[in-house]
């Protein structure tokens, strides 16, 4: 594609997972969204919780500063703490429900244009069940969203049976999921991730096109999936290159045509376009991003 890419689509960079100390609200913040915000490669970023008041504030400050779009990443809310929005347990639904609201308010603080989260485990015999209390669930959430102003509610497409076990899931899913939650929510759509297309058995086309009108948000990355006794294996999102992995340069291309071919990407309002990338074990973050950004150059020149 000789047109910049900048175009059609926003470039972003989900902070938690390049600098994963501060996955759980704590840790290195500030310097290193500050790294992100003086990058200009990036005109988005993705951050999640902000347990300090005074880190909270002045990270908002500075992305008020920089110009970029940011979403907001309410999926670290649920894996660290083990809550299940679609729990069968009513209090434990609702503990679940309370922490993204919680979320959603910070997300609106912070200046967000978007809120993400994901479903949970659920029990095969039992599948019905959760379906319906996720979509009960997330119904409350985009009322509550809905009620304070215009951020989006996006649900993130995760694996159903390697690592993360999340009820949505397969793309058939996916999709009845979001047509129910669009009966009455226009603020409500799905986020897809190549990351996860391989561990859900799914190409781009099988992923994406069944679900395309639903689509608001996207992500790129990598996975291992051919031997989980592979470093790297299930949901790590591994950088471009990894051992064994399964995306790359090629796949990213195939992604990115896919999108663009549904009108995803486009001149109008370009959409959010994130790396989730994660350093393993001992490697530099700062060499992690700078990887993801090469493939994606090379990727977009083929498109």
């Amino acid at each position: 594609m000789r047109e910049s890419m900048y175009k059609y689509m926003k470039v972003g960079l989900i902070h938690f997972m390049a600098y994963p100390a501060t996955m759980n609200g704590e840790g290195p913040i500030l310097e290193t969204v500050r790294k992100i915000a003086v990058d200009d490669y990036f005109n988005a970023i993705e951050i999640t919780w902000i347990k300090d008041d005074k880190v909270r504030e002045e990270v908002k400050n500075m992305l008020e500063t920089s110009h970029m779009t940011v979403a907001y990443g309410g999926q670290p809310r649920l894996l660290t703490t083990g809550m299940n929005i679609n729990d069968l347990d009513d209090n434990a639904r609702r503990r679940a429900i309370d922490n993204l609201k919680e979320g959603i308010d910070e997300a609106y603080y912070m200046g967000a244009k978007g809120f993400a989260f994901l479903s949970g485990r659920y029990e095969e015999d039992k599948k019905e069940e959760a379906f319906a209390a996720l979509v009960e669930s997330t119904k409350e959430l985009c009322a509550y969203a809905k009620s304070k102003g215009d951020l989006k509610i996006a649900l993130e497409v995760f694996d159903w049976d390697v690592d993360k076990k999340s009820i949505i899931g397969p793309v058939d899913l996916a999709r009845r999921f979001a047509e129910e939650i669009r009966k009455e929510y226009d603020n409500f759509g799905l986020m897809v991730d190549l990351s996860h297309l391989p561990l859900l058995r799914e190409n781009a086309r099988e992923a994406i096109l069944p679900v395309k009108e639903y689509i608001v948000h996207a992500h790129m990355g990598n996975a291992v999936v051919a031997d989980p006794s592979y470093p790297g294996y299930g949901d790590t999102h591994p950088r471009f290159g990894f051992p064994n992995s399964e995306n790359d340069v090629k796949e990213l291309v195939e992604y990115l045509r896919v999108l663009m071919e549904i009108g995803f990407l486009n001149t109008n309002n370009p959409p959010i376009v994130s790396f989730e990338v994660k350093p393993w074990g001992d490697e530099d973050p700062d060499i992690v991003v700078a990887n993801a950004k090469r493939v994606l150059n090379e990727a977009w020149a083929r498109v």
